[in-house]
């Protein structure tokens, strides 16, 4: 557990120390909004790749030495960062973090899977309440830490994910220490890569999670960006309120946990992408005075994830492993395609209408469409299901 709960909390600080940097690395390096997109569309890349590979990986070598592999590749990697020169490196080196990143979320993924046989959403979106912890100080500290001196010199964005990235080295001591549980269900009961193909409800989920994830990665990524460039907020001023998005965002998964058990794991999905996805179009249409929603956002689209995980783990209770691994590899297609398109949506709008701000506008309306689309989703969802007396 602490194996889990250490690690989630790293996962959410090594993903969400980007927002207060993509600013000044897009003055430092002078890049537009679209090769942004292509940035955080590498990062999905590094991070599909990984989840390609990490389940085979396991079973060669196991869940212990799988785990120390990627802690230490996420703490090199924020040396790589701290290294870079120029774009191109930059980018290579946010491949190689999400790679680490990648490999995380499938091993804790499957270990979470292994040892929360009851109460399972309880317990996993209690395990992403570490996430919202680690995605809440996240933003704050990094804004903060951009502007210490250190030897007289700023430390700056560089400086700011080698320190904020070499903390990935203090989960491998309980990696050290723990005895990771194995995978106890006969081969042959397992259900097989070529059965999720052939189940249309495996689809329907890869759909739904990919709509949430872009959405949930949209919201964190874009959302100071937004702020400054739409309202004229300070850095500050935006890290704080995405600080308050990952606040609502960590007590959501903490407190909704049980209701997601009770009220079924479908049926909270629909409620709860589609608040957020309302809250962030709301935000948008009223403006300024109205920001506050982005942040309530977040209640909404944080329960998400852990709770498809879920209805993952009891739909598919034999071969948890491979449905993770199916479903988490095609999202992170999905990730690659939504981040391009956020990117090249704000600039698309903008050449077209002579107006930056107007392009920012669809673009975060394209984040806030995408939680009402994963609502959308999970309803057709809801109703095969309750076709086939299946309802989760």
């Amino acid at each position: 557990m602490i194996v889990v709960f250490g690690g989630f909390l790293m996962f959410g600080i090594s993903e969400n120390i980007k927002g207060p940097a993509l600013p000044a690395i897009q003055a430092d390096f002078q890049v537009s909004e679209a090769k942004l997109g292509i940035l955080l569309a590498l990062n999905a890349l590094g991070f599909l790749i990984a989840c390609s590979f990490t389940s085979t990986l396991i079973n060669k070598i196991g869940l212990k030495l799988t785990s120390v592999i990627m802690f230490g590749s996420m703490a090199i990697s924020g040396l790589f960062i701290y290294l870079s020169s120029n774009y191109v490196i930059l980018s290579a080196s946010y491949f190689f973090l999400n790679i680490g990143n990648g490999m995380l979320e499938i091993s804790l993924a499957i270990i979470a899977a292994r040892i929360f046989t009851k109460n399972t959403g309880t317990m996993l979106n209690l395990s992403h309440f570490f996430y919202g912890l680690g995605s809440t100080v996240a933003p704050i500290f990094a804004a903060s830490m951009m502007g210490w001196y250190v030897m007289n010199a700023e430390l700056g964005w560089r400086g700011m994910y080698l320190v904020m990235l070499s903390f990935s080295l203090i989960p491998i001591i309980p990696v050290l220490i723990s005895r990771l549980p194995n995978e106890t269900a006969e081969k042959e009961d397992r259900i097989s890569l070529k059965g999720l193909y052939r189940d249309p409800i495996a689809w329907l989920i890869v759909v739904a999670l990919t709509f949430g994830i872009i959405a949930e990665l949209g919201m964190a990524s874009w959302l100071v960006n937004y702020l400054v460039k739409v309202y004229g907020w300070t850095l500050d001023d935006g890290s704080e309120l995405l600080s308050l998005f990952f606040l609502l965002f960590m007590f959501a998964r903490l407190l909704l946990g049980p209701i997601t058990d009770k009220f079924g794991y479908t049926k909270s999905i629909i409620i709860f992408s589609a608040f957020s996805g309302m809250c962030g179009l709301a935000g948008i249409l009223i403006g300024e005075k109205a920001a506050i929603l982005f942040a309530i956002a977040g209640i909404g689209i944080a329960p998400v994830y852990p709770t498809m995980m879920a209805l993952l783990a009891k739909r598919y209770p034999k071969g948890t492993d491979t449905a993770i691994t199916f479903t988490v590899t095609l999202i992170g297609i999905g990730s690659v395609i939504g981040n391009l398109l956020i990117g090249f949506i704000i600039d698309i709008v903008s050449l077209l209408s002579n107006n930056n701000i107007l392009g920012l506008h669809a673009g975060y309306g394209f984040i806030s469409i995408s939680a009402l689309a994963c609502s959308a989703s999970c309803v057709v969802i809801y109703v095969v299901l309750r076709k086939n007396n299946q309802v989760i």
